[in-house]
């Protein structure tokens, strides 16, 4: 199984992106999807996750302008990024896990710039 990310790109100050993360392969059913990110010099850190559909965790620095969403197949995620910071600079990196093991995406990037 293999978790795919889309969505990045170069978004202004201000501004939304909404990333997508897809798992292929191999039908695995996660009980936790999230979205973590790693700026430039700086440890990997908690953006959101969303544990069994309904329960949620945001990181400090996204809360109020964050959503994570997950489709009904629950093997999709989306994280919609709204008033974005120069700050929020970063690879985000998808996650899915569940008691057998944890799968981590290849990332996609997101530079906030004006």
């Amino acid at each position: 199984v293999q978790l795919v990310e889309s969505g990045g790109g170069l978004v202004q100050p201000g501004g939304s992106l909404r990333l997508s993360c897809a798992a292929s392969g191999t039908l695995v059913n996660f009980d936790t999807m999230g979205w973590y990110r790693q700026a430039p010099g700086k440890q990997r850190e908690l953006v959101a996750v969303l544990t069994g559909g309904t329960s949620t965790n945001y990181g400090d620095s996204v809360k109020g302008r964050c959503t994570i969403t997950r489709g009904d197949a629950k093997n999709t995620v989306w994280l919609q990024m709204n008033s974005l910071k120069v700050e929020d600079t970063a690879v985000y990196y998808c996650n899915g896990n569940n008691s057998a093991l944890q799968i981590w995406g290849q990332g996609t990037q997101v530079t906030v710039s004006s």
